[in-house]
């Protein structure tokens, strides 16, 4: 294909180009050159994937009954990037059918199917190369290509950029890259439970460049849509948009940063800031579908979309592995979630481990469901806020367990960032689907009217205003409507995940749940935040265990509080809040305790 001819082209000019310095650049580039230099006079003989003998047999078709077909081991190819692509040669069995549906003839090339994640990546992967990464914590992974890139003899595989949505968890995924030393950068929005991850970022050892998750898939999508840069709200006047998040520690253990993120672009539409991103081009592009036919058109499963179809977009050279490949022409083309246009060769998914980071299911027993105490009391309280047909994002934590108690006779649309609308329960034991999660990567079921979608699509939903209503917990509050819910410097770092582009929403209703203070007694509802924001003057209602307030985040009214727990007065509120609030006229309402 000409966009693969023309990536190998590039990469076989950067590997015969001279090294000497040439009134040219800075040494960063020479350096890098040089790099791409030896890599391609390296040997570069392809190892045969275990898999490899079984690989053929995994595309559909009744002709097909002889020997797995191999590629040309062109050592032009490997060596110097040719500008020629080795597909895979047809067996006997697979040209004999010679036409598609409507009598053309089919030719060698159509067919982009190589046997093995070796041949497949080693050709195009070099030192320092920026990948995209589909999958969403541990759905929607490409475990195979990412479980080659790990392999100790793979020693192009190094100083990559890598953006995804999240880092995956220890030794699995994304994480053996980690561990084995060949990422540089990690982009993502979540640094989730990978604890090698988060001991080598604050060690010095790894970069890592937060970013709020719909931006990342927006700039994924951007890249394959020829849009160099966008404007949108999210993380507008806070420190992602001003300046200051840890990039790089140093590795000495003094805990200084070395690299810290820079000021971004903002400028104002229509009286909002919005924050300029500039789109991620990335060399390469590994992606996970359900089903690929030959010509790399794909059908993704659930969840398990994420930001598959927005990586895949992103890259110059997009490789998938797909649970099924069936022949050209057996996918209706309404059922085909992505073109084949952006794919260029397509594995079979021979790891296939899909392991589950949350199991949920629900439990027989209701004793077990049981929640009681202060938080019961938020989550029933929480639930008052549901009104029939609004689309509502939860967040993880208490906000989710309110759903367990939506008024009778009210029905909603609970909407997951990474790509669902119409979550239902957890599923019933032994019935859990790895390709179906929720934003807390917990298994879940659907209910009668649920959308599976991208993680572009879905945080278009969100930044354009069309849920109803966003529920999350937070660190801090201030009086005007700021909201701290996603680091604490020098302790805590997880990542705003999702939390920047929801509370930055126009029209949507942002109700935060929390305990009222801290579990060493320090106050959480504060005059002024003192925790980097994760959005500023977007809380329209804070719910807690003593209370509920309402804020005046547009007029600067502050805190009035409207209702109050049994039991609490409203002293004991105000020695619990370290922010003046108003009341409303006395007696003051109860929290429905029912």
């Amino acid at each position: 294909m000409l966009r693969v001819q023309q990536f190998l082209l590039r990469r076989a000019a950067a590997a015969t180009a001279t090294t000497a310095p040439v009134a040219v650049k800075t040494a960063s580039v020479t350096s890098t050159t040089t790099a791409r230099a030896n890599y391609s006079s390296s040997s570069l003989s392809p190892r045969v994937d275990s898999q490899g003998t079984t690989a053929a047999a995994v595309v559909k078709s009744s002709a097909v009954k002889s020997k797995p077909p191999v590629l040309s081991q062109s050592s032009r190819l490997r060596r110097s990037f040719s500008s020629t692509i080795s597909r895979p040669a047809k067996t006997k069995a697979a040209t004999t059918a010679t036409t598609d549906h409507l009598g053309h003839a089919k030719t060698q090339s159509s067919s982009k199917f190589v046997p093995t994640a070796s041949e497949a990546l080693r050709d195009v992967i070099f030192p320092g190369a920026k990948l995209s990464v589909g999958g969403f914590g541990l759905g929607g992974l490409p475990e195979t290509l990412l479980n080659e890139l790990a392999e100790d003899d793979f020693d192009t595989a190094r100083d990559l950029t890598i953006a995804s949505l999240t880092a995956s968890v220890d030794g699995f995924g994304l994480g053996k890259l980690f561990e084995a030393g060949k990422v540089k950068r990690m982009i993502s929005s979540y640094v989730g439970e990978n604890k090698n991850f988060e001991q080598m970022f604050f060690g010095g050892q790894l970069e890592v460049e937060l970013t709020p998750q719909g931006t990342i898939a927006a700039r994924m999508y951007a890249a394959g849509a020829g849009i160099p840069a966008f404007f949108t709200p999210t993380g507008a006047s806070t420190i992602y948009s001003d300046g200051g998040i840890p990039i790089k520690y140093k590795d000495d253990g003094s805990g200084d940063v070395e690299i810290e993120s820079p000021p971004r672009i903002v400028q104002e539409f229509n009286g909002h800031s919005y924050v300029m991103e500039e789109a991620y081009y990335a060399d390469v592009a590994l992606v996970k579908a359900k089903k690929a036919d030959t010509r790399g058109n794909l059908i993704f499963h659930g969840t398990a979309r994420n930001a598959n179809p927005d990586a895949a977009m992103s890259g110059k050279i997009c490789i998938v592995e797909a649970e099924e490949i069936v022949e050209a022409g057996d996918l209706d083309p309404d059922e085909v979630h992505l073109s084949g246009v952006y794919v260029d060769r397509v594995i079979h998914a021979a790891d296939n481990e899909k392991r589950i980071e949350r199991l949920k299911e629900t439990s027989d027993d209701a004793s077990e469901q049981v929640i009681t105490g202060g938080r019961a009391r938020i989550m029933r309280r929480a639930a008052k806020e549901f009104k029939d047909g609004m689309y509502v994002n939860l967040g993880i934590g208490m906000p989710t367990l309110a759903s367990n108690y939506i008024p009778e006779g009210v029905k909603i649309e609970l909407q997951a960032e990474n790509g669902m609308m119409g979550i239902g329960p957890y599923p019933r034991k032994g019935q859990a689907d790895p390709d179906w999660i929720n934003a807390g990567k917990e298994t879940i079921t659907y209910v009668e009217g649920a959308s599976a979608f991208s993680s572009s699509d879905s945080f278009n939903m969100i930044r354009g205003g069309h849920l109803d209503l966003t529920m999350l917990g937070a660190l801090q509050c201030s009086a005007n409507g700021d909201l701290a819910s996603w680091i604490i410097p020098g302790k805590l770092l997880k990542g705003m995940g999702g939390a920047m582009d929801l509370v930055g929403a126009p029209n949507t209703k942002v109700v935060v749940t929390m305990d009222h203070v801290a579990k060493n007694g320090s106050h959480k509802i504060i005059q002024e935040c003192s925790l980097p924001l994760t959005g500023r003057r977007v809380i329209d209602r804070i719910i807690t265990d003593m209370c509920v307030f309402d804020v005046d985040k547009e007029g600067g009214g502050g805190l009035t509080l409207v209702e109050i727990a049994p039991g609490i007065s409203v002293d004991d509120v105000r020695e619990a809040t370290g922010a003046e609030f108003k009341t409303v006229a006395e007696p003051i309402p109860l929290m429905d305790e029912e």
